[in-house]
């Protein structure tokens, strides 16, 4: 499939015939061309043929492929060095919102991940055909993407000229723009919704020297499966990673592919993460029903949600089904995301008991998932993906349940695992080799993901982030140093000053929210309730017309709304149930009318590594908010907070 459906100097264009560029175009089209596009593709061919003369030289391209974002800009204008990304709007009598947003979003997108495009001016334009003239002012932001100018069918030459009047660039070879490389780093969603269409990991995630190749992780899974299938073994595969390194896009991925290898082979992505479940089968229905309306289809949301309901389920749904019936799953793979969440022993045993009527129920949740999969009488092979550091719940068991359940329950399966598993955040700081025989065990360095790539802008902000919990202040000062023009942070005592500030580096649909830990129960006064449940599914996908979007920046997610997701931005707001006090955190919870002492060491752990969550969802920069607290208030005293905010301020993070 070509780049662009259609690509030729602006003077060859001039020069053909319509049909001709309409054909072309309709050759490359994947679905049955409808009269609706056929009539709006020859609308631009007709307008932009008129108005090529007044621009002068240059190339055009038409339908160019943005693969992150699953979409095509309508055109392409490349002349003087600058490239103008030209969205229509055929019939339409205004300039929405909605197109301007897009049209910046496919803008950026180019910026950001198009090798060709870096470092040149970038222009989007919004073509409203039958929209009125209106007054442009010409504004570019740093990174040299303009914000979005406005044009009709009669004015858009005009407005390209006046751009090339004030604004020009380097000369570039159009053939050579058109393919150059494209590193996106797309979000989980857009992931999910890219690998459902049919690409690859490769297609949709970095691959420069500067971060570590997801396709060389997916690449070490399938040969594990690949074995277990040939030498009708057990596998079981775990995969570590710092948070936005891509382990659930692995996951997704490999469960994918597998699903397309033949029929007797089936895979399965098993989360119990209830958001992100939700949220990524939504968001493929939609996206499904979307493309189908688009190709003049009708599939129904219903019909969609249950297609993707076969591709990603929620783990305790499986672990019913299982408790049902002793037959093995159809799923020879099952690919386990957040495998650190996974239940103890005694957190399993107390839920069977009081929620599944069960009460000799004597496994963990480990060993009871391992146990399903060992149902397989040939082959079988679990996907574990771990986040270090990431348990936030009481009862979760961490990586060592698992290696505690092969060593004393499965001796006949085998581990593949990567070298790191003895760091404090996913083994406690336990040697590997004590919990699992070394015969039965393999180190692959690629089963790791130690890069970032959440954050496109710095990669350094998981450290960053940990420095900061670990109290190790002179290394988060250091790192700070490095991330400061790329990924900005910043501090402040006033919330409405830290929304302002999100929402002004936000453009086109660059997703923002407010955040907040579940035991964040004083900021109440502040208009942040964490125990009003967010409807995720709403907050994380509507639009900034929803009230019930992040957009609003009313409702606040917590550590359990977002593990996982992510956003482009994040206002984070520090409560007292974490504080810096004398040189050392604080661990507080509130229960009745005052603080109490957090001295469970797992509970601690639980509450760091909420902020260690909340910290780390925004792919390019957030804002933190330290209240000042009350003096007329004893739970929110301004000792609870001061030493906190001054703590922060050391770090180097800039103040507003």
């Amino acid at each position: 499939m070509k780049r662009a459906y259609y690509f030729a100097d602006l003077s060859d264009f001039i020069r053909d015939d319509p049909e001709r560029v309409l054909g072309a175009m309709a050759a490359q089209h994947q679905f049955t061309l409808e009269g609706t596009q056929r009539d709006a593709w020859m609308a631009q061919i007709e307008i932009l043929k008129r108005h090529a003369a007044a621009v002068g030289g240059g190339h055009i391209l038409f339908e160019y492929s943005i693969p992150r974002i699953g979409k095509r800009v309508d055109a392409v204008l490349l002349t003087r060095g600058v490239v103008f990304v030209i969205e229509f709007k055929v019939g339409e009598r205004r300039y929405s919102s909605h197109a301007l947003d897009q049209a910046h979003d496919y803008a950026l997108d180019l910026k950001n991940f198009h090798e060709g495009s870096r470092g040149r001016p970038i222009v989007p334009v919004v073509v409203a055909t039958e929209a009125d003239e209106v007054e442009n002012a010409l504004a570019s932001f740093d990174d040299g993407v303009y914000a979005p100018l406005k044009a009709n069918r009669h004015n858009v030459g005009a407005v390209i000229a006046t751009v090339l009047g004030s604004v020009s660039a380097p000369r570039l070879d159009p053939a050579e723009w058109r393919d150059s490389a494209y590193r996106p780093t797309p979000t989980i969603v857009e992931a999910a919704q890219a690998l459902y269409r049919g690409h690859g990991v490769s297609d949709i995630s970095r691959s420069d020297a500067g971060a570590i190749n997801l396709s060389l992780t997916a690449e070490a899974i399938a040969a594990v499966i690949e074995d277990a299938k040939a030498n009708r073994r057990k596998s079981i595969c775990f995969v570590t990673g710092v948070p936005g390194a891509g382990k659930t896009l692995a996951g997704l991925n490999i469960a994918n592919e597998r699903l397309r290898v033949n029929e007797d082979e089936h895979s399965i992505f098993l989360s119990g993460n209830g958001p992100l479940v939700n949220v990524l089968r939504e968001a493929l229905a939609r996206d499904e029903c979307e493309r189908s309306s688009a190709a003049g289809g009708g599939e129904t949301k219903k019909s969609a949600l249950s297609k993707v309901q076969a591709f990603i389920q929620n783990i305790h749904h499986f672990r019913d089904e299982a408790l049902r019936s002793q037959r093995p799953p159809l799923e020879k793979e099952a690919i386990f995301d957040e495998a650190q969440r996974a239940w103890t022993l005694e957190q399993t045993s107390k839920f069977m008991k009081t929620k599944r009527n069960s009460p000799g129920f004597a496994m963990s949740e480990p060993q009871f998932l391992i146990g399903v999969m060992d149902r397989h009488e040939d082959w079988a092979v679990i996907v574990c993906l771990v986040g270090g550091g990431q348990e936030i719940n009481t009862g979760e068991a961490g990586l060592v349940e698992w290696l505690d359940a092969l060593r004393n329950h499965f001796p006949r399966w085998r581990a593949y695992l990567p070298p790191n598993l003895s760091d404090d955040e996913y083994a406690g700081g336990q040697d590997i080799s004590l919990l699992l025989n070394s015969g039965r065990l393999e180190l692959d360095e690629r089963l790791h993901l130690a890069t970032s790539i959440r954050s496109y802008r710095a990669e350094k902000v998981s450290a960053l982030i940990k420095a900061v919990l670990d109290l190790d202040l002179e290394r988060a000062k250091a790192l700070r140093e490095t991330t400061e023009s790329s990924y900005p942070i910043a501090i402040t005592r006033d919330l409405n000053a830290a929304k302002r500030w999100v929402k002004a580096r936000a453009r086109g649909t660059e997703r923002y929210g407010l955040l907040a830990s579940s035991g964040a129960a004083r900021l109440r006064p502040l208009g942040i309730n964490v125990r009003a449940q967010v409807e995720v599914v709403n907050w994380f996908l509507n639009g900034k017309d929803d009230v019930r979007s992040s957009y609003f920046l009313e409702e606040a997610a917590t550590e359990f709304d977002v593990q996982g997701l992510e956003l482009d931005w994040t206002c984070v707001t520090w409560d007292a149930d974490l504080r810096y006090a004398g040189g050392a955190w604080a661990y507080k919870s509130f229960k009745g009318t005052s603080w109490r002492n957090v001295n469970d060491p797992a509970r601690r752990k639980y509450l760091k590594n909420a902020y260690r969550v909340l910290l780390t969802r925004a792919r390019q920069g957030m804002a933190i908010v330290v209240p000042e607290g009350s003096g007329e208030d004893c739970t929110r005293e301004p000792g609870f907070y001061d030493e906190t905010y001054d703590y922060l301020r050391r770090v180097g993070f800039r103040v507003i």
